[in-house]
This record gives C-alpha cells, structure tokens and sequence, in this order.
C-alpha cells in the first residue's frame, strides 16, 4: 500500500480552513486533528489521484491540493500538538500491513527503524513543473512561478521548523530525481528494495522532497 501522509496534513488543514481557526491555536487545531474522522482506501475515481481520502465522509482528494490548503499546510504541519496528535495514526498504519510510507519526516520521526528509507530528491524547479502540469491537467489556472515561489517557501519552512524539520535520515538512500520518469523513479526504487535486507515485519519507507 501506497500512503502519503502529507494529506493527513492537508486534510487537516481543510478543516481547520472550513472551521474559521487560526493557525496560533494549535491546541485547538490538535483537538480537531483527534475529533475528525480522515479516511484513506484505494482510487475509486481514474483521476490520476493515488488515494480516495475522505473528510467526514465527504471526498476530499482534489480538494486539500488546492492553493487554499498549499498556503497554510506547512504552517499547520509544524505545530508540535498536530503531529503529535497525527504521529499514532501513521505509526498504526505503518505497524500494519507492508507499506511504502511518503512524508518529509517518515524515516527520521514517524518510523526510524524501517526496514528501507529512501529519500527522493528533486530541485525546486523540477518539483514546481511537475506541480504546475498537474494542476494544468486539473484545469486550474495558476502560472509556474506562482507554483515555483509556493515550492519554495514550504521548503524554507519545512527545512527550519523546530520539530520534524526535513532531514536525509540516518541510513537513508538518496535518489535524485531530476529528468526521470515516474516509471524510473519507481524502477530505482525497486531496485534499491530488492538490495536490502529487509527484516520480517518492518515497513519500507520513502522520505524526502516531492
């Protein structure tokens, strides 16, 4: 299974947003985090999407990627009572059935002793075109540098904040992605899993800058 956990993030960010907080709230942004009911199951839809993720029971896949939620998700993500209060549902995903786990801080916070952690590396400008063609193929109207300056701040944000800052994790196999294909980049992963010794029971991971 395939399990991004930045849109717990984003999910959470979606509601925070539909509730009217302030992102200085942070224990009652973490109370909501703990009340919210975000469900993650296989694609139904052929949308190009990886998951169907619910919010309350309503499909919310698209909506936590749009720019409302890019805005205000870093700062949302770092206050310390949100992860905290979203680090056991990733650990009890992770603690379940094999899972190839995608977050900035999955190798070195969320499950350190994974059996395998990669960590994908891409420039900024890679990242924003990969973004900015999504979003085109989405129909939404938004120009690259919009997109590019978005990549940017998050990770300024990201690599600075006090807890769970991105980091290369101890251990952690880095995989430049720059001009690769998705089928290569996955190729590149596979390979890197079939060289490893994975102990029984333990979930690989993939940690770094998407």
């Amino acid at each position: 299974m395939l399990f991004d956990t930045g849109a717990l993030y984003r999910t959470v960010t979606l509601a925070v947003l539909r509730a009217g907080m302030v992102d200085s709230d942070a224990d009652s942004i973490a109370n909501l985090a703990r009340r919210i009911a975000i469900d993650l199951s296989p694609p139904t839809i052929n949308d190009g999407r990886q998951l169907d993720i619910h919010l309350n029971g309503e499909d919310v896949t698209w909506a936590i990627r749009g720019e409302p939620v890019d805005g205000r998700v870093s700062a949302i993500a770092a206050l310390p009572q949100v992860r905290q209060a979203l680090l056991p549902v990733q650990r009890r995903i992770a603690a379940g059935e094999p899972v190839v786990m995608v977050g900035r801080d999955i190798g070195s916070v969320v499950i350190p002793d994974a059996g395998v952690k990669i960590y994908l590396d891409a420039s900024a400008s890679e990242r924003a075109r990969r973004r900015h063609r999504e979003l085109v193929e989405r129909g939404v109207d938004v120009d690259f540098e919009s997109v590019l300056k978005e990549i940017l701040a998050r990770d300024a944000y990201d690599s600075n904040r006090a807890v769970a800052p991105l980091r290369i994790a101890p251990g952690a196999t880095v995989v430049p992605t720059d001009g690769m294909t998705i089928e290569q980049v996955v190729d590149r992963i596979v390979e890197i899993v079939h060289e490893s010794s994975t102990p029984t029971g333990h979930s690989p991971s993939v940690a770094g800058s998407r």
